[in-house]
């Protein structure tokens, strides 16, 4: 029998968990112990991946969790029971989907409301089944998108029997510029919750995301849902983190070629080389979530590497699966070397104004063809 070796992957996406129980705690600390601190792993764990994110904050005491979505619950549930915390709380943040309330309580899944059917729909479904499974109220203060009204608010809390059969353990919002410090929106939406906390006083309340954190004291309330800033991302927009990465992501130089001055590079020939160059061409793609926008161009510089202790950038488009990186100033760059792409040199805030976005958008969209690492926990 001939022993068949493991698949060698031309590109590396290692997860460090301690550094993300190390920015949990840092959160921990900035609140106080007056105030919870929950994981939230919507997307995967912002693309990080749920089952070993949600492990590792269980064991660092983790007591509530928030999904977007059912289905992330359920998958979320199912580690939480394997790891024999089954009172572990699990809010799923995208409300309420007709006609699934027998599963959110099978599964022990928390709703947060955000609109009067849903809340009618959830208290009618409790009054049936006589579940103990709670739901959360989601107030919107600003940003126009999930949740009750003011309006809408004072007129439900006005009636008491309602809220009760609603079965509320929480109540919160969510910030629309805790980004900029500065934005007047962060005042408005603190006074507007302050409001709705009032209507509600029984109920622990909940505003803060990461950035919400770092606003201060006043927007800490009961519980605090800090998302990016856990998985290393930035906190303050246009700034670096503060916090520790998270994420490395490297390629294998597949080959390194040979190119004339003057000869163009990749699709569309967008970028000429001005001299004589070695590009060294990696397995990476926006089919791995390295998207295409952080591409180079004659006048118009792309995305970059460090390898050896210099940065290499990125030449012409990045396609569906490889790119092309200007080692001309690594003469010792040669196959099989490693060219790191995210990590200590090159940061995800980096990549992602490259890439004329944001690193949310980086890090949940990290494909699943990498080599995954996982490293602590």
């Amino acid at each position: 029998m001939i022993d068949t070796p493991p698949l060698a992957s031309p590109t590396r996406l290692t997860l460090d968990l301690d550094a993300l129980v190390a920015n949990r705690r840092s959160f921990v600390g900035r609140v106080g112990a007056a105030t919870e601190v929950a994981g939230v792993v919507k997307a995967d764990a912002y693309g990080i991946g749920l089952a070993p994110v949600a492990r590792a904050l269980v064991k660092d005491g983790c007591r509530s969790f928030f999904v977007a979505h059912t289905s992330e619950g359920l998958a979320l549930r199912a580690v939480l029971d394997a790891a024999h915390r089954p009172d572990t709380r699990i809010f799923v943040l995208n409300g309420l989907v007709p006609g699934s309330e027998c599963l959110y309580a099978t599964h022990r899944l928390s709703p947060v409301l955000g609109s009067m059917p849903e809340i009618i729909d959830w208290s009618a479904f409790r009054a049936g089944s006589r579940t103990s499974v709670g739901a959360a109220l989601h107030v919107d203060t600003g940003m126009n998108r999930h949740g009750l009204s003011l309006g809408e608010a004072h007129a439900f809390a006005a009636d008491a029997a309602a809220v009760e059969a609603a079965g509320l353990t929480l109540v919160m919002s969510h910030l629309a510029c805790a980004d900029e410090p500065a934005h007047p929106l962060n005042a408005l939406q603190l006074a507007r919750f302050r409001e709705v906390r009032a209507l509600f006083p029984g109920l622990a309340a909940s505003l803060a995301n990461s950035a919400g954190v770092f606003l201060g004291d006043a927007h800490h309330f009961d519980l605090v849902r800090p998302g990016i800033g856990v998985y290393g991302g930035a906190i303050v927009s246009g700034e670096a983190s503060p916090m520790r990465p998270v994420v490395r992501l490297e390629a294998t130089i597949l080959q390194v070629r040979e190119v004339p001055a003057g000869e163009s590079v990749g699709y569309g020939g967008r970028e000429t080389t001005k001299r004589a160059s070695r590009l060294a061409i990696l397995s990476v793609g926006y089919a791995d979530g390295f998207h295409r926008a952080a591409s180079s161009a004659d006048g118009a510089p792309g995305a970059r590497g460090w390898l050896k202790g210099r940065y290499v950038p990125l030449v012409g488009r990045i396609s569906m699966d490889l790119m092309a990186v200007d080692v001309t100033d690594v003469p010792d760059a040669a196959r099989g070397d490693a060219i790191e792409l995210i990590g200590d040199h090159v940061s995800v805030q980096e990549v992602a104004t490259r890439m004329g976005t944001i690193d949310y958008e980086v890090s949940t969209a990290l494909g699943r063809r990498y080599e995954r690492i996982y490293r602590g926990g």
